[in-house]
């Protein structure tokens, strides 16, 4: 679906990422990788299937947008080295042509020599594209003339249908001067927003964008 966003052109993609077509830039919030094996780890029973999902995603937006650029909005890695970052390594060597860039979250705990080993530039707080300020966590203080797109929160929005039917799906929520991304990650969870007048909110379907009337 595409929307116009902080008078930018905007692509809001299935997979849970947005594209800026006249940018060519690919943005992607909350992927968590290793966070099942971190789990796993830990004896709590996670399918591994889970991990593929979200490798074949990526690799599929990567063919389908061909960007030439990529900003991970914080927590790519959930914790520590595990094998995940290596499938990470053998994604990003295939797309030469772009380049990749991180701006810092709070699960973005590994060393700074692991980013430098696939060519990750690092933004500790803030990225700026124009008049869009990106972050991992939501600024408190946007300043004048800014829209703030931010990740952390994996906004979901709570439907509910005929006899008692309902479901939590993920979004994308735009307010006046603040928007959140969904998680990229499928195994992520999500935090039901209670959107005011006028914000927008679009629901991720299985192979669609569709905006909450």
């Amino acid at each position: 679906m595409e929307i116009i966003l902080a008078e930018e052109q905007v692509k809001l993609c299935y997979q849970k990422a947005m594209w800026l077509p006249v940018h060519k830039t690919l943005l992607i919030s909350d992927l968590h990788l290793g966070k099942i094996n971190h789990f796993r780890k830990s004896g709590i029973a996670v399918p591994s299937k889970a991990n593929d999902k979200n490798v074949e995603a990526l690799i599929d937006l990567f063919n389908e947008t061909k960007p030439e650029r990529v900003v991970f909005m914080g927590d790519l890695f959930h914790s520590f080295y595990n094998d995940e970052w290596e499938v990470l390594k053998q994604i990003l060597k295939h797309f030469v042509s772009c380049s990749f860039e991180l701006v810092m979250g709070n699960h973005d705990i590994l060393g700074l020599y692991q980013y430098d080993r696939l060519s990750i530039k690092i933004h500790e707080r803030v990225l700026t594209i124009n008049s869009m300020l990106l972050s991992h966590e939501p600024l408190e203080n946007i300043p004048s003339g800014y829209y703030n797109l931010a990740g952390h929160i994996h906004p979901g929005i709570h439907l509910r249908g005929k006899g008692r039917q309902s479901l939590t799906l993920p979004c994308f929520y735009f307010g006046d001067r603040q928007g959140l991304l969904p998680a990229f990650g499928s195994f992520t969870g999500l935090a039901c927003i209670k959107p005011k007048k006028n914000d927008r909110i679009y629901v991720v379907l299985e192979k669609i964008v569709k905006v909450l009337d």
